[in-house]
């Protein structure tokens, strides 16, 4: 990642805070990530605007998004919110195409975040908030926050809750604006509603997790019993040497004196 996609290694190291933004910024996509998701549907919605040709918005669009990917590519950067993006547009215009209804490039995503945002609040009601599973691999505690850490668990439900409700309410107002206004308002709306409620949801992680409990890294842990194991090894095998030296030694006193 550059530096714009998260904090400076110095920062992390004098502030614990700072290793949960990085996290964030990291499961999430940065600065670049944001305008990855924004600038597709940006230039779809400005060309319709335009000249309201389905068509070239649609494969401008999927064009912007594959020429994202290439770039990160010939970065060497990471290519997994790039991609999400390309398929996100991908979906759109498929859609747009078959119906041939401009709106239905919003679709996918529309859905998309609704059936996000339910997910979010179905597995906090079980138990297992959703966020807790992205974040988990990221602060390297893998699941361990489910019973070794429970104010952990905590920060994680109600991060979860927050970014079910957040995108929760982002449908509400672009449903209905899906039947009733037209292409150009619906895009423009969409295009507004895409970084507010995702830096909000985004900086009451940050809240909830900064004051929660340190995570457990469990690969350091994992690591540690590996070398526990190996010293013990090695030290059953020292403590067998000596016996095994003085058998040896006894065995051949015999044989020296009768050859004497």
């Amino acid at each position: 990642m550059t530096s714009l996609d998260k904090p400076t290694e110095e920062a992390q190291q004098d502030d614990p805070r700072a290793v949960t933004e990085a996290a964030l910024f990291e499961a999430f996509g940065g600065v670049r990530g944001m305008v990855e998701t924004v600038v597709p549907g940006l230039l779809f919605v400005t060309i319709y605007t335009i000249n309201k040709d389905l068509h070239m918005s649609a494969i401008a669009a999927l064009a912007v998004s594959l020429v994202l990917v290439v770039v990160r590519l010939a970065m060497k950067d990471t290519v997994k919110h790039a991609f999400s993006g390309v398929f996100g547009v991908a979906f759109g215009v498929v859609f747009a195409m078959m119906t041939g209804n401009a709106k239905d490039f919003y679709l996918p995503g529309m859905l998309y975040t609704l059936g996000l945002s339910l997910a979010y609040i179905i597995t906090t009601l079980c138990g297992v908030p959703l966020l807790g599973l992205i974040l988990g691999p990221v602060f390297k505690e893998n699941l361990s926050w489910r019973t070794r850490n429970p104010g952990r668990k905590k920060a994680y439900a109600k991060a979860s809750y927050a970014w079910g409700l957040i995108l929760l309410a982002k449908c509400a107002i672009l449903f209905p604006l899906y039947w009733w206004a037209d292409t150009t308002q619906l895009g423009w709306v969409l295009i507004a509603l895409k970084i507010p409620p995702f830096l909000l949801a985004v900086w009451l992680t940050w809240v909830f997790l900064a004051k929660a409990p340190a995570p457990i890294d469990v690969f350091a842990e994992m690591e540690a019993e590996e070398k526990a194991a190996e010293l013990k090894a090695a030290e059953s095998k020292g403590a067998q040497s000596p016996g095994v030296a003085a058998t040896e030694s006894a065995d051949s006193g015999p044989r020296h004196r009768r050859d004497g």
